[in-house]
């Protein structure tokens, strides 16, 4: 009686290894394989180029913004804490809880979970998560942080990352990588967002903070190409010319930031420098961004623009100008913020088809459209 339990407990336990494997070889056929997605459809592919901001605390499933993440694909978001149209109550951030609750928001508008949701969280006097909202709101402005010790940095940009990260944050539009080498710069120097003049100081904490982002699935962009430490004036207010005052040296850290393999975004800056293009700012060149930058640095990636609702663009150009020039110019991401002027808001849908109607008289080459979608693709599948 025993040999026969033997018998067929010995029978059970092949049959059953059989069974497994069987339904382990089933499951690999069975299992379905990732679709691949359905081809963008014009409108989807510029939309990807673009990232707006939007007045709200809230993106439930029918308003704007979520509607237009939904129709044109839309590339990212970019969030402010301050309302420039009622100064009393909050754009976008009021506190922690809220917060998470519109990125979750967000994300579940779009259709991968991967939207750009990005905000300026440098340090010192630009950072959009504030202590009176529930964070941490103390970080070091970068002049403070060469003071200190490189563990205690470290320490803190984690610190950020973690915070932006559970905020749902995954695109922090920084560091910046000027340099500080005119004292009478009042948008960088004074306001302590360098590192210092020293490029390999700029360098050094730089690939500190970028790591510390990186380790928290937060992506970065250096900031603002091609150097805008030696400026006088103000890009936010009006034509800033720094052909006379721009160091070479200033392309140091891009050059070597670029080489390390860090890089995931570069910002452009809308400054004019006489020295790189004779016509055009930073942001609208072509020699600039496509020469300079992807050609003789050798970066490949993403290309950001500063607002592009500026003085320094929004005085000189017409919407459509800018368009065809950013994007002429190789820029793939286009910003829009609608945060510097309640005159000056501008839809989604208003940029999409300004775009499209220029394809389709040819002043824009769809060709430059679909190799931005490819390397904002590229950039996504970091997230």
């Amino acid at each position: 009686m025993k040999r026969k339990n033997i018998i067929l407990a010995l029978l059970f336990i092949f049959n059953g290894c059989s069974i497994n494997k069987v339904s382990a070889k089933e499951r690999s056929i069975t299992t379905p394989t990732p679709q691949i997605s359905e081809e963008k459809s014009l409108d989807e592919k510029i939309g990807s180029m673009l990232m707006v901001g939007f007045m709200g605390t809230t993106a439930y499933q029918g308003s704007q913004i979520c509607n237009d993440i939904k129709h044109y694909n839309l590339g990212g978001v970019i969030l402010f804490d301050y309302n420039p149209v009622n100064h009393n109550q909050p754009k976008n951030i009021s506190n922690k809880a809220q917060l998470t609750q519109l990125t979750q928001q967000l994300q579940n508008c779009s259709k991968d979970g991967k939207l750009l949701i990005a905000v300026d969280q440098e340090g010192g006097k630009v950072q959009r998560l504030k202590s009176k909202y529930g964070f941490y709101g103390n970080f070091p402005k970068a002049k403070d942080v060469k003071y200190m010790p490189d563990n205690k940095v470290a320490y803190l940009y984690q610190k950020m990352g973690a915070e932006l990260n559970n905020a749902g944050i995954n695109y922090n539009l920084a560091p910046v990588v000027d340099l500080a080498i005119n004292k009478k710069n009042r948008v960088i120097y004074k306001l302590g967002r360098s590192f210092g003049s020293n490029p390999q100081d700029v360098i050094k904490y730089s690939t500190i903070f970028i790591n510390a982002m990186h380790q928290n699935g937060v992506l970065t962009s250096i900031k603002h190409f091609p150097g805008h430490g030696s400026s006088l004036g103000d890009t936010h207010k009006g034509f800033v010319d720094v052909t006379k005052l721009w160091q070479k040296k200033e392309l140091e850290p891009y050059r070597v930031l670029t080489q390390k393999g860090v890089v995931d975004t570069v910002m452009v800056a809308h400054v004019f420098n006489k020295n790189i293009d004779t016509q055009y700012p930073a942001t609208l060149s072509a020699k600039t961004v496509n020469g300079l930058l992807r050609h003789q640095l050798g970066f490949d990636g993403v290309v950001i623009t500063d607002d592009l609702q500026m003085g320094a663009i929004a005085h000189r150009y017409g919407l459509k100008n800018t368009l065809k020039l950013a994007i002429n110019a190789g820029d793939d991401l286009l910003l829009f913020g609608n945060q510097l002027s309640v005159n000056n808001m501008i839809s989604t849908k208003e940029l999409v088809d300004t775009i499209k109607s220029m394809i389709e008289t040819g002043e824009i080459d769809i060709s430059k459209i679909e190799k931005s979608n490819n390397r904002i693709e590229k950039l996504k599948e970091k997230l």
